[in-house]
C-alpha cells in the first residue's frame, strides 16, 4: 500500500508570471485589479495589487482563485452548474465562506491535473475574466471548459 501521493503544483515562477501578465492586462483595458494564484491546496503563491484596485477586492481575487482551485471550475460557470442540484444544494453552497460563483477565476490544469488557480478582482466580471485568461495564457495554459 502506497501512503503517499505525488501531487503536482504551480511553481512560484509560473504563478509570478501569471499575476504580472494579468496586471499588465488590466491596465491595457484601464482596469485597476488585485491577481492571486494559488496552489492546489488553495495556499497563496503570489499576489499583486494594482494602485486604486478596490482595498476589499483583495479577499475576494484570493477567493476566486481558492474557489477555482478546489473545484476545478471557472467561477462564472457556477450558476449553471447549480442549476442540475438540489434546492439545498443551491441555497447552501453559496454560503460556504471563501466561496465565489462570478467571473474572474479560473483554474490551473496542466495535462488534466489541477495545480492552481488564479482570481482576478477589480474590474467588471468580464474585465477580471479577461485578466485571468491573460494570466492563464502567459504560462501556456487555457481555461477549462
Amino acid at each position: 500500500m502506497d501512503v503517499a501521493v505525488k501531487q503536482s503544483t504551480v511553481s512560484w515562477e509560473a504563478a509570478v508570471t501569471a499575476v504580472r501578465a494579468a496586471v499588465e492586462r488590466a491596465a491595457v483595458i484601464g482596469a485597476q485589479v488585485n491577481v492571486a494564484v494559488v496552489d492546489r491546496a488553495g495556499q497563496l503563491v503570489a499576489f499583486l495589487r494594482m494602485p486604486g484596485a478596490p482595498l476589499h477586492s483583495a479577499d475576494i481575487a484570493i477567493d476566486k482563485a481558492y474557489t477555482a482551485a478546489g473545484f476545478g471550475l471557472p467561477t462564472a460557470d457556477w450558476p449553471a452548474a447549480l442549476t442540475g442540484h438540489s434546492a439545498a444544494v443551491r441555497a447552501g453552497l453559496p454560503l460556504r465562506p471563501r466561496m465565489v460563483m462570478f467571473g474572474g477565476g479560473l483554474p490551473l490544469v496542466v495535462a488534466g491535473e489541477r495545480v492552481g488557480g488564479v482570481g482576478v478582482s477589480g474590474g467588471s466580471e468580464t474585465q477580471d475574466e479577461d485578466c485571468a485568461r491573460a494570466g492563464l495564457a502567459a504560462i501556456g495554459l487555457h481555461p477549462a471548459r
